[in-house]
């Protein structure tokens, strides 16, 4: 959850510079602004509907909030150390690689109210709401926003717009997969979205994510493993031992962060672990990020003494008991 500096943009031009034979290369420059495939982050569809400034109205006091041209963003967003989701105001993301498979993602889908929303789990808290996510829009966002938490530190790179937008596309796909598969794991995604009267579209409404598994243990498996980095294992599950939970993939939008919107996002994967039938939550942390090590230990989780299991150096497991 480190925050990192934002390069501002270039100043605008103020008037052509000249070239050979006395001639102005100031179109030449305006052209050369635009790298185009800056403008292949949307839909053609989307580009169209979203061409000119949408204004998104309030239902109290009449206040206005303006979507960015996506034009410009896609721009902004073609630009080193510049990430579109810094923005205080709204969040707009690129569309997936390829829809490989089904999908219902539209992202001019407008949020439905919190209370016509059809979740099993929700926790209210200040000006937001966590819930489970149930869009296809949500599972997106959340992928971006695991995209940029993942390439936060190489902002830098020339390339780095193109590497979260794969990275996005294949967590989108694979986030879906499981969350739709419910045979001996139960995955659940939760997201947190703002919580007030404006009227948004899905997309810039959500501002963090993390993913709850509840499982029995597979057989031979005694702590749940390290993300990626999974042995092994007879995929036979055992019944007769209690089940867990594990959580991991928690971001938030840096914009939104320092809000609670972390911790009431794990205080409501908890209880729907509990509900679930899990005895024990577990999570890994990196061993510097001291941040999120308070905000569990806060919450209540300990550092689970391995008893000489192998565990990185770099990772370490907490737990939560409910006893």
């Amino acid at each position: 959850m480190a925050s990192g500096a934002v390069a501002p943009p270039a100043p605008p031009l103020t008037g052509a510079r000249r070239g050979f034979g006395g001639r102005g290369v100031l179109h030449r420059q305006r052209l050369a602004a635009t790298p185009m495939h800056a403008v292949h982050y949307f839909h053609a569809k989307s580009v169209s509907s979203l061409r000119k400034d949408e204004p998104v109205v309030s239902a109290n006091g009449g206040k206005e909030e303006m979507v960015a041209d996506s034009i410009n963003v896609a721009r902004k967003a073609s630009l080193p150390g510049l990430s579109s989701s810094l923005s205080n105001r709204t969040t707009v993301t690129p569309t997936p690689l390829h829809l490989a498979e089904p999908s219902d993602l539209r992202f001019n889908r407008l949020r439905p109210s919190v209370e016509e929303s059809d979740c099993k789990y929700k926790r209210y808290f200040g000006r937001y709401v966590a819930q489970e996510a149930i869009m296809d829009e949500e599972y997106w966002i959340a992928a971006w926003l695991r995209a940029e938490n993942h390439y936060e530190d190489q902002s830098g790179d020339r390339y780095v717009e193109s590497f979260k937008r794969k990275y996005a596309s294949q967590e989108f796909h694979a986030l879906k997969k499981r969350c739709g598969k419910q045979f001996g794991e139960k995955y659940t995604c939760f997201v947190a979205v703002k919580n007030d009267d404006l009227t948004r579209t899905v997309l810039n409404s959500v501002v963090g994510t993390l993913d709850l598994c509840v499982r029995h243990p597979l057989h031979g498996e005694k702590y749940p493993v390290e993300p990626g980095n999974s042995p092994f294992y007879s995929r036979i599950y055992q019944p007769d031992q209690p089940k867990f939970a594990y959580l991991t993939n928690v971001c938030v939008a840096k914009y939104a962060r320092r809000q609670g919107i972390a911790s009431n996002m794990l205080l409501l994967a908890i209880d729907a672990a509990r509900l679930d039938g899990a005895e024990t939550i577990y999570i890994h942390v990196h061993k510097d990020n001291l941040p999120a090590q308070r905000l569990y230990d806060h919450i209540g989780f300990k550092m689970v003494d391995m008893d000489g299991a192998r565990q990185s150096s770099d990772l370490r497991l907490l737990s939560f008991s409910k006893h």
